[in-house]
């Protein structure tokens, strides 16, 4: 289990302990994170489980993928630190990332 860390739109802190190996946005579905919606089921089809990465720690993350950010294309108010919670894979290097959920999703 690692720790990741949600900021919610209300600037609530959700800090959940994710299976290694899941995704994100499986691990925010599973603990009512408020506004991932994950319409798609973690199929990288909708863009509707959209975060924002800390930019300190985007360097940690795996490359985003061509699919991941052609989907990020339908997101409203792409940053350069965003990225789609179903493709990020939870790992033990990964402790403490934080995540902040945008206030409105696709």
């Amino acid at each position: 289990m690692t720790a990741i860390i949600f900021l919610a739109p209300d600037g609530t802190r959700y800090e959940i302990d994710a299976p290694d190996g899941s995704s994100v946005m499986q691990a925010a579905i599973r603990n009512d994170v408020p506004g991932i919606d994950a319409d798609c089921g973690g199929a990288c089809a909708c863009a509707t489980c959209h975060v924002y990465v800390d930019e300190a720690q985007i360097g940690q993350l795996a490359p985003m993928e061509a699919m991941e950010e052609d989907m990020l294309d339908f997101a409203l108010d792409v940053r350069a630190n965003s990225r789609l919670s179903c493709q990020i894979r939870v790992r033990p290097e990964l402790r403490g990332l934080t995540l902040t959920v945008p206030p409105r999703q696709a």
